[in-house]
């Protein structure tokens, strides 16, 4: 465990890619957001405004998990540092920062309640849909969000390692023509209100549920393909 814990320091090291970036992401996007919402507030808006920017710092865990292994994986090995523990220490600090950004998310939320959507009616981190469930569902939602995507980037780093660019690309290509697939079936069998149905039959709680099974089917992927990586 002690050997584990070294490698969530030794990832922490590069604080500019788990902090420091999906922070300013954060940061930058909400001053943006709110500048929009208050030139929409101006040209005589009254209803409350919603925004998609929340989504930004969300979509960096994927780069976030392209680094973990890249940037660190090679410097790992040459410390005698074993795959399995790297596996799961780079995993463990995913499940913290991911942890922190959900907290930042749901005081946010918060806040927005509290306020008014920061007094004019604009919501960044409060979306209705998402805290059908409250607060704790709401963080259980953007958890498992920022640690789907960052398995997700991993997940692909792995291949990249272990077969090449080529392969990788395509596996993703594959998987790209079997959404086209499935969405083309789902037409033909006109099924897709039962689609959407499922969906909204879940809720935000969950789908995040759903999300964290995926998750952890991809994360037992990614650490059989990083056993025979080449660093």
């Amino acid at each position: 465990m002690s050997r584990t814990l070294n490698v969530v320091r030794m990832q922490l090291i590069n604080r500019q890619t788990y902090i420091w970036v999906p922070l300013m992401v954060l940061g930058g996007a909400l001053l943006l957001t709110l500048a929009i919402y208050w030139v929409i507030q101006n040209a005589g808006a009254d209803g409350p405004m919603y925004g998609g920017g929340a989504q930004a710092p969300l979509w960096y865990f994927g780069v976030v998990g392209v680094q973990a292994l890249t940037l660190t994986f090679p410097f790992s090995q040459a410390m005698s540092v074993t795959r399995r523990e790297f596996y799961l220490g780079t995993l463990l600090t995913a499940v913290l920062t991911g942890a922190i950004l959900a907290l930042l998310f749901v005081v946010g939320g918060l806040i927005e309640q509290a306020t008014g959507g920061w007094g004019m009616n604009g919501y960044f981190f409060y979306l209705p849909w998402i805290w059908e469930a409250g607060a704790l569902g709401a963080g259980v939602f953007f958890f498992t969000i920022s640690m789907l995507f960052f398995v997700v980037g991993f997940w692909a780093a792995t291949i990249f390692k272990r077969f090449g660019s080529v392969v990788l690309t395509t596996v993703l290509l594959a998987i790209g023509a079997l959404l086209v697939l499935w969405m083309f079936l789902v037409g033909q069998t006109n099924a897709w209100a039962q689609v959407f149905g499922w969906i909204a039959g879940q809720g935000a709680l969950g789908l995040a549920l759903w999300g964290l099974l995926v998750g952890a089917v991809l994360a037992g992927i990614s650490y059989l393909t990083l056993r025979r990586a080449v660093p």
